[in-house]
């Protein structure tokens, strides 16, 4: 599964790569910290999954989501966020699940697996 990380804080890239780099099937294909970067490597790599910081700036200016959608239909978009708030706007938004940045890491290794029992990276087998 061929995922991109969109979050404009470094340390918490850096811990989200660390984790699923050392995740069988899981690849990162690349980092965006702002949302017109995002769409640019999603339009280029066409992920499976984006790891979607619900803070990203820009993110509403650009109808993220929406653009995400169009340029890759079948893309699957965890929504991330330290907000409690941010959960609901989320998911109303479109996005297939939501974390909190405060779950445990297994949480979002959850969500993935989520994503793929959904046939999203339905071609990298199931960790």
């Amino acid at each position: 599964m061929h995922i991109l990380l969109a979050d404009d804080q470094p340390r918490v890239r850096f811990a989200l790569r660390v984790l699923l780099e050392r995740q069988p099937g899981l690849e990162v294909v690349g980092e965006a910290t702002e949302a017109k970067e995002l769409l640019t490597q999603a339009e280029a790599a066409c992920p499976d999954l984006v790891l979607l910081s619900w803070e990203l700036p820009a993110l509403a200016a650009v109808g993220s989501l929406a653009a995400l959608r169009r340029a890759c239909p079948k893309i699957c978009v965890i929504a991330l966020s330290g907000l409690p708030e941010a959960r609901k706007v989320a998911l109303d938004a479109g996005a297939d699940a939501f974390v909190s940045k405060t779950d445990p890491p297994g949480r979002l290794l959850e969500a993935i697996d989520s994503c793929r029992d959904k046939g999203f990276g339905s071609t990298v087998e199931k960790r």
